[in-house]
């Protein structure tokens, strides 16, 4: 059931009719493709952690590791997401700015 959930798929009386069709879904979805992109790994420049500030302190050093690696991985998604704004604002400007002007109502001086 909870899988069912997770993949929003509507729940059945039947339990082996929803297991069919959560086979369905992961089939479909699952394709060579997504599977190819899932197993690639994100590899990036090393991070010394030492240099970046927390901004507060939990008393335990590994939590506080832990706390810097979080918060570079939710900067990281920050970026992407403001990467995704402003290609979508450029894509809408690109739909709705007109650059054509009308130099007939246009007005020199008072």
């Amino acid at each position: 059931m909870a899988l069912a959930n997770l993949l929003q798929i509507q729940r059945h009386d039947d339990y082996l009719v929803m297991l069919k069709a959560i086979r369905i879904l992961v089939q479909e979805r699952l394709t060579q493709d997504a599977i190819g992109k899932a197993n690639q790994s994100k590899e990036g420049l090393p991070v010394a952690l030492e240099k970046h500030v927390l901004g507060f302190e939990t008393g335990d050093a590994v939590l506080n590791e832990a706390a810097q690696i979080l918060r570079l991985l939710h900067i990281e998604e920050l970026r992407e997401l403001q990467t995704k704004i402003n290609e979508a604002i450029v894509a809408v400007q690109a739909i709705i700015a007109d650059p054509k002007t009308d130099y007939r109502l246009g007005k020199v001086g008072r």
